[in-house]
Protein backbone atom coordinates (compact mmCIF):
# COMPACT_ATOMS: atom_id res chain seq x y z
CA UNK A 1 0.00 0.00 0.00
CA UNK A 2 1.75 3.53 -0.90
CA UNK A 3 1.98 5.92 1.85
CA UNK A 4 -0.64 8.34 0.15
CA UNK A 5 -3.52 5.28 0.71
CA UNK A 6 -2.08 4.64 4.52
CA UNK A 7 -2.75 8.24 5.19
CA UNK A 8 -6.32 8.38 4.26
CA UNK A 9 -6.95 4.91 5.91
CA UNK A 10 -5.56 6.46 8.74
CA UNK A 11 -7.74 9.71 8.81
CA UNK A 12 -10.76 7.53 7.87
CA UNK A 13 -10.49 5.27 10.76
CA UNK A 14 -9.28 7.80 12.78
CA UNK A 15 -12.57 9.96 12.38
CA UNK A 16 -14.35 6.85 12.45
CA UNK A 17 -12.96 5.60 15.85
CA UNK A 18 -13.52 9.66 17.05
CA UNK A 19 -16.92 9.47 16.48
CA UNK A 20 -17.54 6.45 18.16
CA UNK A 21 -16.01 8.10 21.09
CA UNK A 22 -18.03 10.82 21.11
CA UNK A 23 -21.15 8.64 21.53
CA UNK A 24 -19.62 6.09 23.87
CA UNK A 25 -20.55 6.08 27.98
CA UNK A 26 -18.36 4.90 30.23
CA UNK A 27 -20.79 2.55 32.57
CA UNK A 28 -19.73 1.48 35.77
CA UNK A 29 -19.71 -2.50 36.77
CA UNK A 30 -23.14 -3.90 37.92
CA UNK A 31 -22.95 -6.24 40.90
CA UNK A 32 -23.31 -9.22 38.03
CA UNK A 33 -20.40 -8.04 36.07
CA UNK A 34 -17.24 -9.58 35.67
CA UNK A 35 -13.83 -8.94 34.16
CA UNK A 36 -14.13 -11.08 31.29
CA UNK A 37 -10.16 -10.86 30.15
CA UNK A 38 -7.93 -12.88 31.00
CA UNK A 39 -4.14 -11.45 32.15
CA UNK A 40 -6.28 -8.23 31.61
CA UNK A 41 -2.88 -6.66 34.02
CA UNK A 42 0.03 -8.73 31.82
CA UNK A 43 1.37 -9.69 34.98
CA UNK A 44 1.44 -13.30 34.03
CA UNK A 45 3.52 -11.93 30.50
CA UNK A 46 1.75 -12.21 27.57
CA UNK A 47 0.06 -15.22 28.69
CA UNK A 48 -3.79 -15.43 27.06
CA UNK A 49 -2.27 -12.53 24.47
CA UNK A 50 -1.50 -12.78 20.66
CA UNK A 51 0.89 -9.76 19.68
CA UNK A 52 1.59 -9.23 15.79
CA UNK A 53 5.04 -9.73 14.31
CA UNK A 54 6.47 -10.48 17.97
CA UNK A 55 5.93 -6.20 18.62
CA UNK A 56 4.79 -7.20 22.10
CA UNK A 57 6.71 -7.44 25.26
CA UNK A 58 5.79 -6.79 29.06
CA UNK A 59 7.83 -4.31 30.98
CA UNK A 60 7.79 -3.80 34.61
CA UNK A 61 8.03 0.70 33.98
CA UNK A 62 5.74 2.33 33.60
CA UNK A 63 2.53 0.05 34.66
CA UNK A 64 -0.26 2.13 35.91
CA UNK A 65 -1.31 -1.27 38.78
CA UNK A 66 0.75 -4.08 39.59
CA UNK A 67 3.96 -4.73 38.43
CA UNK A 68 3.41 -5.18 35.18
CA UNK A 69 2.15 -3.91 31.45
CA UNK A 70 2.40 -4.35 28.23
CA UNK A 71 4.53 -2.32 25.90
CA UNK A 72 4.06 -3.14 21.91
CA UNK A 73 6.16 -1.05 19.25
CA UNK A 74 4.79 -0.88 15.94
CA UNK A 75 7.67 -1.48 13.34
CA UNK A 76 7.25 -1.16 9.11
CA UNK A 77 3.85 -2.38 7.72
CA UNK A 78 3.16 -3.72 11.72
CA UNK A 79 0.94 -1.84 13.69
CA UNK A 80 1.95 -4.04 16.83
CA UNK A 81 -1.61 -5.66 17.15
CA UNK A 82 -2.24 -7.50 20.69
CA UNK A 83 -5.15 -9.69 20.85
CA UNK A 84 -7.03 -12.23 23.24
CA UNK A 85 -10.22 -14.28 22.08
CA UNK A 86 -12.51 -13.60 25.18
CA UNK A 87 -16.06 -15.86 26.01
CA UNK A 88 -18.88 -13.94 26.20
CA UNK A 89 -22.44 -14.66 26.21
CA UNK A 90 -25.17 -14.15 23.36
CA UNK A 91 -27.15 -10.88 22.94
CA UNK A 92 -25.17 -9.38 26.10
CA UNK A 93 -24.02 -5.74 26.54
CA UNK A 94 -20.24 -5.78 27.71
CA UNK A 95 -18.42 -2.33 28.33
CA UNK A 96 -14.55 -2.74 27.13
CA UNK A 97 -11.56 -0.57 28.28
CA UNK A 98 -7.93 -0.28 28.59
CA UNK A 99 -5.46 2.02 30.03
CA UNK A 100 -2.95 3.49 27.57
CA UNK A 101 0.19 5.73 27.14
CA UNK A 102 2.43 6.36 25.48
CA UNK A 103 2.08 6.50 21.33
CA UNK A 104 -0.71 6.51 19.27
CA UNK A 105 -3.06 4.05 21.04
CA UNK A 106 -6.17 2.16 19.48
CA UNK A 107 -8.93 -0.21 21.82
CA UNK A 108 -11.26 -2.33 19.95
CA UNK A 109 -13.21 -5.62 19.12
CA UNK A 110 -14.22 -8.25 16.30
CA UNK A 111 -16.42 -10.72 16.01
CA UNK A 112 -19.33 -9.27 18.35
CA UNK A 113 -22.29 -10.39 15.64
CA UNK A 114 -23.67 -7.14 16.02
CA UNK A 115 -21.31 -4.25 15.10
CA UNK A 116 -18.10 -4.10 15.74
CA UNK A 117 -16.15 -1.24 17.59
CA UNK A 118 -13.40 0.70 18.48
CA UNK A 119 -11.74 4.00 19.99
CA UNK A 120 -8.30 5.77 20.13
CA UNK A 121 -6.09 8.26 21.65
CA UNK A 122 -2.99 10.47 20.48
CA UNK A 123 0.43 10.11 22.37
CA UNK A 124 0.02 10.84 25.65
CA UNK A 125 2.68 11.08 28.35
CA UNK A 126 0.49 9.99 31.45
CA UNK A 127 -1.79 7.00 31.39
CA UNK A 128 -5.37 7.96 29.79
CA UNK A 129 -8.40 5.62 29.96
CA UNK A 130 -9.93 4.43 26.46
CA UNK A 131 -13.45 2.72 27.12
CA UNK A 132 -16.39 1.68 24.44
CA UNK A 133 -19.14 -0.63 24.73
CA UNK A 134 -20.75 -3.63 22.42
CA UNK A 135 -23.34 -5.96 22.34
CA UNK A 136 -22.90 -9.59 21.12
CA UNK A 137 -25.34 -11.08 18.48
CA UNK A 138 -27.80 -13.96 19.20
CA UNK A 139 -24.72 -16.48 18.23
CA UNK A 140 -22.11 -15.19 19.44
CA UNK A 141 -19.96 -16.94 22.34
CA UNK A 142 -16.38 -15.50 21.99
CA UNK A 143 -15.06 -11.83 20.19
CA UNK A 144 -12.02 -10.55 20.03
CA UNK A 145 -10.37 -7.62 21.85
CA UNK A 146 -7.22 -5.94 20.75
CA UNK A 147 -5.38 -3.08 21.07
CA UNK A 148 -2.69 -1.95 18.60
CA UNK A 149 -0.58 1.39 17.59
CA UNK A 150 0.48 3.19 14.13
CA UNK A 151 2.38 2.82 11.43
CA UNK A 152 5.71 4.74 12.18
CA UNK A 153 4.39 6.08 16.17
CA UNK A 154 6.50 5.01 18.79
CA UNK A 155 5.68 1.84 21.32
CA UNK A 156 2.13 2.34 23.14
CA UNK A 157 1.88 1.06 26.76
CA UNK A 158 -1.36 -0.74 28.07
CA UNK A 159 -2.58 -1.96 31.58
CA UNK A 160 -5.82 -3.00 33.22
CA UNK A 161 -7.60 -4.49 30.06
CA UNK A 162 -10.91 -5.15 30.98
CA UNK A 163 -14.22 -6.82 29.13
CA UNK A 164 -17.04 -6.11 31.65
CA UNK A 165 -20.09 -8.07 31.07
CA UNK A 166 -21.92 -11.36 32.11
CA UNK A 167 -19.84 -14.03 32.87
CA UNK A 168 -18.89 -15.91 29.32
CA UNK A 169 -17.47 -19.11 31.00
CA UNK A 170 -14.31 -18.29 29.43
CA UNK A 171 -12.51 -17.81 33.21
CA UNK A 172 -12.19 -13.76 34.89
CA UNK A 173 -10.06 -11.60 36.19
CA UNK A 174 -11.34 -10.34 39.36
CA UNK A 175 -13.36 -7.29 38.63
CA UNK A 176 -13.10 -4.25 40.99
CA UNK A 177 -14.55 -3.69 44.31
CA UNK A 178 -15.24 -0.74 45.86
CA UNK A 179 -12.24 0.59 47.73
CA UNK A 180 -12.58 1.28 51.65
CA UNK A 181 -12.72 5.11 52.65
CA UNK A 182 -9.20 6.74 52.93
CA UNK A 183 -7.66 7.06 56.45
CA UNK A 184 -5.24 9.46 57.89
CA UNK A 185 -6.93 12.56 56.48
CA UNK A 186 -5.01 15.96 57.48
CA UNK A 187 -4.09 19.48 56.77
CA UNK A 188 -0.67 19.82 55.97
CA UNK A 189 -0.88 23.71 55.01
CA UNK A 190 -2.58 26.97 54.74
CA UNK A 191 -2.77 30.23 53.42
CA UNK A 192 -4.94 32.61 53.07
CA UNK A 193 -6.58 31.58 50.62
CA UNK A 194 -5.94 27.45 50.73
CA UNK A 195 -6.15 24.68 52.67
CA UNK A 196 -3.62 21.48 51.72
CA UNK A 197 -4.97 18.22 52.43
CA UNK A 198 -2.86 14.57 52.71
CA UNK A 199 -3.89 11.34 53.32
CA UNK A 200 -3.53 7.36 53.24
CA UNK A 201 -3.68 5.06 49.84
CA UNK A 202 -6.16 3.29 49.48
CA UNK A 203 -5.71 -0.24 47.96
CA UNK A 204 -7.54 -0.69 44.81
CA UNK A 205 -8.35 2.60 44.42
CA UNK A 206 -7.38 4.52 40.92
CA UNK A 207 -8.20 8.05 42.08
CA UNK A 208 -9.73 10.25 45.03
CA UNK A 209 -12.19 13.06 45.22
CA UNK A 210 -11.64 16.02 47.61
CA UNK A 211 -14.60 17.83 49.26
CA UNK A 212 -15.69 20.36 50.91
CA UNK A 213 -18.41 20.95 53.43
CA UNK A 214 -20.30 18.13 51.60
CA UNK A 215 -19.44 19.67 48.16
CA UNK A 216 -17.09 17.98 45.77
CA UNK A 217 -14.23 20.41 44.99
CA UNK A 218 -11.56 18.46 43.13
CA UNK A 219 -10.27 15.02 42.16
CA UNK A 220 -7.31 13.78 41.84
CA UNK A 221 -5.03 10.92 41.47
CA UNK A 222 -2.51 11.21 44.06
CA UNK A 223 -2.77 10.84 48.22
CA UNK A 224 -2.40 14.94 48.64
CA UNK A 225 -4.63 18.08 46.88
CA UNK A 226 -4.51 21.65 47.80
CA UNK A 227 -8.36 23.18 47.82
CA UNK A 228 -8.07 27.06 46.45
CA UNK A 229 -10.41 29.94 45.99
CA UNK A 230 -10.92 30.01 50.06
CA UNK A 231 -12.02 32.83 52.31
CA UNK A 232 -9.17 33.85 54.47
CA UNK A 233 -9.82 33.57 58.41
CA UNK A 234 -12.59 30.85 57.19
CA UNK A 235 -13.19 26.92 58.86
CA UNK A 236 -14.36 24.65 56.25
CA UNK A 237 -14.66 20.72 56.56
CA UNK A 238 -12.96 18.61 54.34
CA UNK A 239 -13.55 14.38 53.57
CA UNK A 240 -12.07 12.31 50.92
CA UNK A 241 -13.16 9.36 48.79
CA UNK A 242 -11.66 6.64 46.93
CA UNK A 243 -13.16 5.65 43.61
CA UNK A 244 -12.25 3.08 41.04
CA UNK A 245 -14.16 1.34 38.04
CA UNK A 246 -16.86 -0.04 40.84
CA UNK A 247 -17.65 3.19 42.33
CA UNK A 248 -16.84 5.13 44.97
CA UNK A 249 -15.85 4.59 48.65
CA UNK A 250 -17.74 6.13 51.58
CA UNK A 251 -16.34 9.15 52.77
CA UNK A 252 -13.38 9.50 54.91
CA UNK A 253 -13.44 11.32 58.63
CA UNK A 254 -14.27 15.12 58.73
CA UNK A 255 -11.03 17.59 58.85
CA UNK A 256 -10.92 21.13 59.15
CA UNK A 257 -9.06 23.31 58.12
CA UNK A 258 -8.88 27.08 58.97
CA UNK A 259 -7.24 29.70 56.23
CA UNK A 260 -4.94 32.13 57.49
CA UNK A 261 -5.62 35.45 58.29
CA UNK A 262 -5.46 38.13 55.20
CA UNK A 263 -1.96 39.06 55.38
CA UNK A 264 -0.57 35.78 56.80
CA UNK A 265 -0.18 33.96 59.93
CA UNK A 266 0.04 37.12 61.94
CA UNK A 267 -2.55 39.32 63.33
CA UNK A 268 -4.70 40.49 60.14
CA UNK A 269 -4.35 44.17 58.71
CA UNK A 270 -6.93 46.37 60.07
CA UNK A 271 -9.53 47.31 57.37
CA UNK A 272 -8.68 50.85 57.55
CA UNK A 273 -5.03 51.07 58.36
CA UNK A 274 -2.53 53.89 59.51
CA UNK A 275 1.62 54.16 57.72
CA UNK A 276 3.71 55.83 59.19
CA UNK A 277 7.64 56.13 57.69
CA UNK A 278 10.15 55.80 60.62
CA UNK A 279 13.57 57.57 60.12
CA UNK A 280 16.55 55.41 59.57
CA UNK A 281 18.82 58.69 60.38
CA UNK A 282 18.17 62.04 62.44
CA UNK A 283 17.36 64.86 60.48
CA UNK A 284 16.74 67.26 63.41
CA UNK A 285 13.24 65.30 63.92
CA UNK A 286 12.91 63.14 67.52
CA UNK A 287 14.68 59.99 67.03
CA UNK A 288 13.37 57.42 67.80
CA UNK A 289 13.83 53.63 68.21
CA UNK A 290 11.33 51.66 66.48
CA UNK A 291 9.58 50.17 69.88
CA UNK A 292 8.65 54.37 70.46
CA UNK A 293 6.83 54.54 66.99
CA UNK A 294 3.48 55.58 68.50
CA UNK A 295 0.37 53.26 68.94
CA UNK A 296 -2.06 54.19 66.12
CA UNK A 297 0.14 53.26 63.49
CA UNK A 298 -0.46 49.81 61.83
CA UNK A 299 2.37 50.03 59.13
CA UNK A 300 5.60 51.02 59.99
CA UNK A 301 7.52 51.93 56.96
CA UNK A 302 11.31 51.84 57.58
CA UNK A 303 13.38 54.25 55.89
CA UNK A 304 15.25 53.62 53.83
CA UNK A 305 17.11 50.44 52.19
CA UNK A 306 20.43 51.62 50.40
CA UNK A 307 21.37 50.44 46.76
CA UNK A 308 24.46 48.35 46.91
CA UNK A 309 26.94 48.14 43.64
CA UNK A 310 25.01 45.51 41.94
CA UNK A 311 22.16 46.40 39.51
CA UNK A 312 18.39 46.51 41.18
CA UNK A 313 20.16 45.20 44.46
CA UNK A 314 19.60 46.63 47.94
CA UNK A 315 20.73 45.97 51.24
CA UNK A 316 19.47 47.67 54.70
CA UNK A 317 22.27 49.60 57.35
CA UNK A 318 20.98 50.58 60.72
CA UNK A 319 22.36 53.83 61.48
CA UNK A 320 23.72 52.82 64.84
CA UNK A 321 25.57 56.53 65.34
CA UNK A 322 22.65 58.39 64.15
CA UNK A 323 20.53 57.09 66.36
CA UNK A 324 21.99 57.08 70.21
CA UNK A 325 23.96 53.14 69.76
CA UNK A 326 20.62 51.71 68.96
CA UNK A 327 21.70 48.20 67.99
CA UNK A 328 20.79 45.61 65.30
CA UNK A 329 19.59 43.67 68.12
CA UNK A 330 17.34 45.83 69.70
CA UNK A 331 16.41 46.80 66.25
CA UNK A 332 14.81 43.08 65.50
CA UNK A 333 13.41 43.00 68.63
CA UNK A 334 11.42 45.82 68.09
CA UNK A 335 10.25 44.57 65.48
CA UNK A 336 9.15 41.13 66.65
CA UNK A 337 7.44 43.07 69.42
CA UNK A 338 5.72 45.35 67.02
CA UNK A 339 4.33 42.76 64.72
CA UNK A 340 3.67 40.55 68.63
CA UNK A 341 1.22 43.89 68.87
CA UNK A 342 -0.12 43.67 65.34
CA UNK A 343 2.11 46.03 63.66
CA UNK A 344 3.09 45.28 60.19
CA UNK A 345 6.69 46.49 59.68
CA UNK A 346 8.46 47.02 56.10
CA UNK A 347 10.93 48.50 54.35
CA UNK A 348 10.67 51.52 52.47
CA UNK A 349 13.73 51.62 49.24
CA UNK A 350 13.94 54.96 47.54
CA UNK A 351 13.21 57.84 48.94
CA UNK A 352 13.76 61.51 47.75
CA UNK A 353 17.79 60.33 46.97
CA UNK A 354 17.14 57.05 46.52
CA UNK A 355 19.08 55.28 43.58
CA UNK A 356 17.79 51.88 43.23
CA UNK A 357 17.18 51.65 39.67
CA UNK A 358 15.38 48.29 38.46
CA UNK A 359 15.05 48.66 34.30
CA UNK A 360 16.07 45.21 33.01
CA UNK A 361 15.29 41.68 34.12
CA UNK A 362 18.75 41.00 36.07
CA UNK A 363 18.11 43.91 38.03
CA UNK A 364 14.23 42.74 38.53
CA UNK A 365 16.06 39.54 39.99
CA UNK A 366 18.88 41.06 41.98
CA UNK A 367 16.14 43.69 43.29
CA UNK A 368 13.51 40.60 44.47
CA UNK A 369 16.40 38.35 45.76
CA UNK A 370 18.38 41.19 47.65
CA UNK A 371 14.72 42.44 49.26
CA UNK A 372 13.97 39.16 50.33
CA UNK A 373 17.33 38.55 51.99
CA UNK A 374 16.64 41.62 54.06
CA UNK A 375 13.48 40.32 54.85
CA UNK A 376 15.09 37.25 56.06
CA UNK A 377 17.76 38.85 58.05
CA UNK A 378 15.60 41.49 59.80
CA UNK A 379 11.83 39.90 60.27
CA UNK A 380 10.08 42.72 57.92
CA UNK A 381 6.82 42.14 56.55
CA UNK A 382 7.25 43.39 53.07
CA UNK A 383 8.78 46.83 51.01
CA UNK A 384 7.26 49.81 50.16
CA UNK A 385 8.12 51.41 46.53
CA UNK A 386 9.25 55.11 47.57
CA UNK A 387 11.66 55.49 44.42
CA UNK A 388 11.06 59.21 43.81
CA UNK A 389 13.22 59.27 40.56
CA UNK A 390 10.84 57.41 38.01
CA UNK A 391 10.64 52.98 37.71
CA UNK A 392 10.21 50.80 34.98
CA UNK A 393 6.66 49.50 34.86
CA UNK A 394 7.87 46.04 33.13
CA UNK A 395 10.82 45.16 35.69
CA UNK A 396 9.45 46.14 38.40
CA UNK A 397 6.37 44.18 37.56
CA UNK A 398 8.54 41.51 37.49
CA UNK A 399 10.68 41.81 40.17
CA UNK A 400 7.64 42.55 42.73
CA UNK A 401 6.13 39.22 41.45
CA UNK A 402 9.24 37.28 41.80
CA UNK A 403 9.05 38.50 45.43
CA UNK A 404 5.69 37.27 46.69
CA UNK A 405 6.82 33.93 44.81
CA UNK A 406 9.71 33.79 47.83
CA UNK A 407 7.86 35.88 50.75
CA UNK A 408 4.13 34.05 49.84
CA UNK A 409 0.47 35.27 50.61
CA UNK A 410 1.85 37.31 54.11
CA UNK A 411 4.09 39.88 51.76
CA UNK A 412 3.04 43.70 52.31
CA UNK A 413 3.62 45.69 49.28
CA UNK A 414 3.00 49.62 49.68
CA UNK A 415 4.05 52.36 47.32
CA UNK A 416 4.10 56.17 47.94
CA UNK A 417 4.17 57.56 44.29
CA UNK A 418 3.83 61.81 43.80
CA UNK A 419 1.00 63.02 42.43
CA UNK A 420 2.52 63.29 39.07
CA UNK A 421 2.76 59.69 38.73
CA UNK A 422 -0.97 59.17 39.48
CA UNK A 423 -2.51 61.62 37.02
CA UNK A 424 -2.81 58.83 34.60
CA UNK A 425 -3.31 54.83 34.42
CA UNK A 426 -0.93 54.84 31.45
CA UNK A 427 2.00 56.59 34.03
CA UNK A 428 4.63 53.33 35.01
CA UNK A 429 3.72 53.84 38.71
CA UNK A 430 0.14 53.63 37.82
CA UNK A 431 0.58 50.85 35.58
CA UNK A 432 2.55 48.67 38.26
CA UNK A 433 -0.10 49.37 40.63
CA UNK A 434 -2.33 47.58 38.36
CA UNK A 435 -0.46 45.13 37.58
CA UNK A 436 0.19 44.26 40.73
CA UNK A 437 -3.40 44.88 41.65
CA UNK A 438 -3.89 41.55 43.16
CA UNK A 439 -0.71 41.66 45.70
CA UNK A 440 -0.55 45.18 45.90
CA UNK A 441 -1.54 45.99 49.44
CA UNK A 442 -2.08 50.18 49.46
CA UNK A 443 -0.87 53.28 47.21
CA UNK A 444 -0.32 56.42 49.70
CA UNK A 445 0.20 58.82 47.18
CA UNK A 446 2.39 61.94 48.28
CA UNK A 447 -0.44 64.53 48.80
CA UNK A 448 2.77 67.13 49.34
CA UNK A 449 5.87 69.04 47.64
CA UNK A 450 3.26 68.87 44.37
CA UNK A 451 1.96 71.73 41.74
CA UNK A 452 -1.00 71.85 40.85
CA UNK A 453 -2.84 68.89 39.55
CA UNK A 454 -5.85 67.87 37.32
CA UNK A 455 -8.54 65.81 39.56
CA UNK A 456 -10.95 62.76 38.14
CA UNK A 457 -13.18 65.71 36.69
CA UNK A 458 -10.75 67.15 34.68
CA UNK A 459 -10.74 70.45 36.80
CA UNK A 460 -7.02 71.85 38.22
CA UNK A 461 -7.09 71.66 41.83
CA UNK A 462 -4.18 72.88 43.99
CA UNK A 463 -2.32 71.36 47.13
CA UNK A 464 -3.53 72.31 50.63
CA UNK A 465 -7.15 71.67 50.16
CA UNK A 466 -9.89 69.06 50.53
CA UNK A 467 -10.52 69.19 47.25
CA UNK A 468 -6.92 68.40 46.04
CA UNK A 469 -7.05 65.51 48.41
CA UNK A 470 -10.48 64.02 47.24
CA UNK A 471 -10.32 64.71 43.29
CA UNK A 472 -6.73 63.04 43.54
CA UNK A 473 -7.59 60.49 45.07
CA UNK A 474 -10.80 59.76 43.03
CA UNK A 475 -8.37 59.07 39.61
CA UNK A 476 -6.91 55.91 41.37
CA UNK A 477 -10.63 55.03 43.16
CA UNK A 478 -12.43 55.09 39.44
CA UNK A 479 -8.55 54.07 37.59
CA UNK A 480 -9.04 50.44 38.89
CA UNK A 481 -7.49 50.03 42.63
CA UNK A 482 -9.77 49.04 44.94
CA UNK A 483 -10.57 51.70 48.22
CA UNK A 484 -8.88 49.61 50.02
CA UNK A 485 -5.39 50.44 48.19
CA UNK A 486 -6.03 53.78 47.81
CA UNK A 487 -4.41 55.67 50.83
CA UNK A 488 -4.02 59.32 51.38
CA UNK A 489 -0.11 60.67 51.96
CA UNK A 490 0.41 63.75 54.03
CA UNK A 491 3.32 65.42 56.04
CA UNK A 492 2.74 64.77 59.80
CA UNK A 493 3.79 68.92 60.64
CA UNK A 494 4.69 71.70 58.33
CA UNK A 495 8.81 70.59 59.11
CA UNK A 496 8.00 67.18 57.58
CA UNK A 497 7.64 68.79 53.74
CA UNK A 498 8.32 71.57 51.70
CA UNK A 499 5.06 72.26 51.47
CA UNK A 500 1.63 70.75 51.17
CA UNK A 501 1.20 70.25 54.58
CA UNK A 502 -2.68 70.25 55.78
CA UNK A 503 -3.96 70.21 59.63
CA UNK A 504 -5.73 66.85 60.72
CA UNK A 505 -8.98 68.46 60.66
CA UNK A 506 -8.39 68.36 56.55
CA UNK A 507 -6.69 65.00 56.03
CA UNK A 508 -10.06 64.09 58.77
CA UNK A 509 -12.44 66.04 56.39
CA UNK A 510 -11.22 64.22 53.40
CA UNK A 511 -11.49 60.62 54.06
CA UNK A 512 -14.98 61.67 55.18
CA UNK A 513 -15.84 62.53 52.20
CA UNK A 514 -14.45 59.59 50.31
CA UNK A 515 -15.45 57.19 52.77
CA UNK A 516 -19.12 58.05 53.60
CA UNK A 517 -19.90 61.36 51.49
CA UNK A 518 -19.41 63.81 53.97
CA UNK A 519 -17.27 66.71 55.17
CA UNK A 520 -16.35 67.10 51.30
CA UNK A 521 -15.34 70.74 49.67
CA UNK A 522 -16.79 71.60 46.17
CA UNK A 523 -15.75 68.51 44.35
CA UNK A 524 -18.07 65.82 45.16
CA UNK A 525 -16.47 62.38 44.22
CA UNK A 526 -19.12 60.24 42.46
CA UNK A 527 -19.64 57.63 44.60
CA UNK A 528 -18.25 56.76 48.34
CA UNK A 529 -15.26 54.43 48.85
CA UNK A 530 -16.01 53.03 52.37
CA UNK A 531 -13.40 50.66 51.58
CA UNK A 532 -10.85 53.72 51.63
CA UNK A 533 -7.41 52.01 53.20
CA UNK A 534 -6.93 54.69 55.35
CA UNK A 535 -3.71 57.92 55.48
CA UNK A 536 -0.14 57.53 55.87
CA UNK A 537 2.69 60.27 57.34
CA UNK A 538 5.97 61.71 57.05
CA UNK A 539 7.35 60.93 59.15
CA UNK A 540 6.54 59.49 62.89
CA UNK A 541 9.40 60.86 64.17
CA UNK A 542 8.25 64.70 62.56
CA UNK A 543 4.88 63.60 64.41
CA UNK A 544 6.71 62.93 67.60
CA UNK A 545 8.43 66.33 67.12
CA UNK A 546 5.29 68.04 66.90
CA UNK A 547 3.97 66.28 70.01
CA UNK A 548 2.22 63.55 68.15
CA UNK A 549 -0.56 65.68 67.16
CA UNK A 550 -1.06 63.75 63.27
CA UNK A 551 -1.58 60.75 64.85
CA UNK A 552 -3.46 61.34 67.83
CA UNK A 553 -6.19 63.22 65.31
CA UNK A 554 -6.01 60.82 62.16
CA UNK A 555 -5.22 57.58 63.69
CA UNK A 556 -8.91 56.94 65.85
CA UNK A 557 -10.48 58.98 62.51
CA UNK A 558 -9.16 55.98 60.24
CA UNK A 559 -9.66 53.13 62.43
CA UNK A 560 -12.99 54.81 63.18
CA UNK A 561 -14.30 54.97 59.33
CA UNK A 562 -17.06 52.71 58.09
Amino acid sequence: MSPHRRSLRFWSGAVTAALALTVTTVGQASAADVNNARNAGFESGLSDWTCSAGSGTTVSSPVRTGTAALQATPSGQDNARCAQTVRVKPNSTYTLGAWVRGGYAYLGVTGTGTTDVSTWTPDSSSWKQLSTSFTTGSSTTSVTVYTHGWYGQSAYYADDMSVFGPDGGGGTDPGPTIPSAPGGLNVSGTTSSSVSLAWNAVSGATGYTVYRDGTKVTAVSGTSATVTGLAASTSYSFQVTATNGAGESPKSAAVTGTTNKPNGPGPALPKHAVTGYWQNFDNGATVQKLADVQEQYDIIAVAFADATSTPGAVTFNLDSAGLGGYTVDQFKADIRAKQAAGKKVIVSVGGERGTVAVNDAASAANFANSVYSVMQTYGFDGVDIDLENGLNATYMTQALRSLSAKAGSSLIITMAPQTIDMQSTSNSYFQTALNIKDILTVVNMQYYNSGSMLGCDGKVYSQGSVDFLTALACIQLEGGLAPSQVGLGLPASTRGAGSGYVSPTVVNNALDCLAKGTGCGSFKPPRTYPGLRGAMTWSTNWDATAGNAWSNAVGPHVHGLP
